[in-house]
């Protein structure tokens, strides 16, 4: 089946927030005695905020009753930090041309919380490009797992034949290929070498890099 939609991930992806959401992590995990290593973080990329708190406090037996707070006051640092100084990724402008002149249908299906989302969209000037936006923040299940992935399909009105998604995590990129979907990863650059990767259908180093000589090797 001829692929005509393309779903992207956000953070990472389009804009360059994870290191954003590691600031505001180390910032309120500091409450708690907590700091991280930069490997510890790049072990939970791709995870909502929610399961993140609480996997690190379960690891490092703090109360799991402080959750919920922490999650908030990280969300409410990120979307801060998000609005003064995020920066697209390089490629970003590229490739929604790309897709806008071939008539793809676009969607966007990110782990982060809809306030958070709505930040970037309209920081990126890409809303109205975009048909169809979804969340996993409040679903049972978050990337890896594909709901999010299935849920935008839906709402495009189309097929998991007919989509390819654009990732830069390894969870992110399990979650587009257990939906049956093409997946092309753009892995953060100290990440790129990992064997992992080699799971997507595609591997590249930009979105910059995307042309039809690729997408027609999907």
């Amino acid at each position: 089946m001829q692929l005509n939609t393309v779903i992207f991930d956000m953070d990472g992806l389009l804009i360059d927030s994870e290191p954003l959401w590691n600031e505001a992590a180390a910032e309120v995990f500091r409450q708690y005695g907590l700091q991280l290593s930069k490997e510890q973080y790049d072990s939970t990329t791709g995870m909502r905020i929610k399961e993140f708190v609480l996997w690190w406090f379960g690891k490092n037996n703090i109360s799991s009753v402080h959750a919920a707070k922490a999650e908030d006051e990280i969300i409410a640092l990120v979307i801060h930090k998000v609005k003064t100084k995020a920066r697209p990724m390089q490629g970003l402008e590229h490739i929604f041309n790309f897709f806008i002149s071939r008539k793809f249908k676009i969607g966007l299906a990110s782990s982060s919380p809809t306030s958070l989302i709505d930040v970037v969209v309209d920081k990126l000037g890409i809303r109205n490009y975009i048909n169809a936006i979804n969340s996993a923040a409040h679903l049972p299940l978050g990337k890896p797992h594909p709901q999010v992935y299935l849920n935008c399909a839906d709402d495009l009105q189309s097929s998991a034949a007919e989509c390819v998604c654009f990732e830069d995590s390894f969870n992110g990129l399990v979650a587009a290929k257990a939906a049956g979907m093409k997946c092309v990863v753009v892995p953060a650059a100290h990440d790129s070498g990992k064997p992992k990767f080699n799971a997507a259908d595609l591997k590249i180093s930009s979105l910059q890099n995307f042309n039809d000589l690729l997408l027609h090797t999907l």
